[in-house]
């Protein structure tokens, strides 16, 4: 039995209906709790104070959601879910089966969803053809991020492909600096994995493996590949990366004591809380060898049931606000990633969110758009935490053997379906 299966039957045990509430009050259970983040979730906040509701904030830190997803199954098995909570992907259909989610269809209708989103987008937001959740933003996942001055000083060019990566890192790592900031955290050595599957496998490998979970593609010499060069990329991060959070790496590049970072454009948002400017102060690719991939990141909004009629109006107008032009805006340029409106005015955004955008849109129109395995998008958390245990062992191991890693990475996959 799974955990989800679990606390769907722990759910059948408690009474669904909500704790008396005031009037008009949206509880919103998120972790944007970084600078960048921080300042995007205020302004939500504010928008939806302005239209006379009351905002209860529910932020539980940790970049990656698993602390906030341990908090919010705590409190549906209470039977006192939050009015809304940050749940993306495949997890948006889970909670659905719980018959937990508010039905949105009203609001999508006359705020014309189905118009405004593209349709790949619009399937992840619905249970059973029902609107449940309101997308916030599109993250790009396979960004690489350099600082131009580091590179310069090392006589490093930025790369195109995976031998140049690792021919600017030597010369990096030469010249003094650390070449790769990273995190040693489970969803941060995923993202690294994921970056290297997209550019090694490429797209249609990429989607059997961790979409459609083909046995074969996890086991094959393509993916043994990937793990080889997971352990040499290994070699470029700093003995000091062990549990350090996201933000933290981005900074050192940021202050120039590394030249590189691999993570998702949510890292724009600690260069742009710094002040810096994109194409000067720094730079982003798309990883080497992804060109032409967008792997996305969704951050989205699911809302629950309530009983209070006044709770559900303001509950409404925070799904209508998530979508309206100016919040879309706004958060999008704090937070680092773009509008998932099709018809969002990109003029004042920088130039790294409009070339996204326009990658976003052609990749939504050519199927070159991937679900992020590493962020929720392309299978189970069951399936992701069992990527994830794999992928940070074999990290952590220097003498880890690459074909022996994929073998576990097929098994340890199958065991959690």
């Amino acid at each position: 039995m799974n955990a989800m299966t679990r606390l769907a039957t722990a759910v059948s045990l408690v009474s669904l209906m909500p704790l008396a509430a005031l009037a008009g009050e949206v509880e919103v259970l998120h972790w944007w709790t970084s600078g960048g983040e921080k300042r995007a979730a205020d302004t939500l906040q504010k928008l939806v104070e302005d239209k006379g509701h009351t905002w209860k904030d529910f932020a539980v830190a940790g970049g990656g959601g698993e602390a906030a997803m341990t908090v919010l199954k705590t409190r549906a098995v209470s039977g006192n879910p939050p009015a809304a909570a940050q749940i993306k992907g495949p997890d948006i259909q889970e909670w659905g089966a719980l018959g937990l989610l508010a039905n949105l269809d009203s609001v999508a209708e006359q705020n014309q969803w189905d118009t405004l989103l593209p349709k790949q987008v619009a399937e992840i937001m619905t249970y059973e053809g029902h609107y449940v959740a309101v997308p916030v933003n599109v993250h790009r996942v396979n960004w690489l991020w350099i600082n131009p001055e580091v590179f310069a000083k090392a006589g490093a060019t930025p790369p195109t492909t995976l031998d140049e990566f690792f021919a600017a890192a030597d010369k990096l790592k030469a010249a003094g600096f650390i070449p790769l900031a990273h995190g040693g955290q489970p969803w941060q050595d995923g993202t690294v994995f994921e970056d290297l599957a997209l550019s090694i496998l490429g797209a249609d490998a990429f989607r059997k493996a961790f979409v459609d979970l083909d046995e074969a593609t996890l086991t094959g010499d393509q993916m043994v590949e990937v793990f080889a060069a997971l352990n040499k990329l290994r070699g470029y991060v700093d003995a000091d990366a062990a549990g350090r959070d996201w933000n933290i790496a981005t900074g050192l590049v940021i202050n120039g004591k590394a030249g590189m970072q691999l993570m998702g454009d949510w890292a724009k948002s600690e260069w742009t809380a710094a002040g810096k400017v994109a194409g000067k102060d720094y730079q982003c690719l798309a990883f080497p060898g992804t060109q032409g991939s967008f792997a996305f990141n969704i951050d989205s909004l699911a809302m629950f049931k309530l009983g209070d009629a006044e709770n559900r109006k303001a509950q409404e107008d925070l799904a209508r606000t998530v979508l309206e032009p100016e919040f879309q805006q706004f958060f999008n340029q704090n937070k680092g990633s773009i509008p998932v409106r099709l018809d969002q005015d990109m003029s004042s955004f920088d130039a790294c969110a409009q070339k996204s955008m326009a990658d976003f849109k052609e990749a939504a129109g050519n199927g070159g758009l991937q679900p992020s395995m590493a962020h929720g998008m392309a299978a189970s958390s069951y399936v992701q935490g069992a990527v994830f245990d794999v992928v940070t062992n074999f990290f952590n191991d220097p003498q880890a053997d690459p074909k022996r890693a994929a073998q576990q990475l097929a098994a340890a996959i199958q065991a959690v379906q």
